[in-house]
């Protein structure tokens, strides 16, 4: 988590995206039975929901760019 809250806007766009593409991997594997082990998709939507958190942070001005909360 520490990790995230260093990060810049752009950064965790782009983390952000690659995640949300990388969960319709996942449900599309689950959709198909080719998924074992099921926490994944739940793990990613967890990693979703953090980055979405720390980007709310900064767009109601609680974070600043150096990932520092005021």
């Amino acid at each position: 988590m520490l990790e995230l809250k260093e990060l810049t806007q752009l950064e965790l766009k782009n983390r952000l995206k690659d995640a949300e593409d990388n969960l319709e991997a996942l449900r599309f594997q689950l959709d198909a039975g080719q998924l074992p082990n099921t926490i994944k998709v739940r793990a990613s939507r967890r990693d979703i929901a953090r980055l979405r958190t720390v980007l709310r942070e900064y767009e109601l001005g609680l974070r600043t760019e150096k990932g520092k909360v005021k």
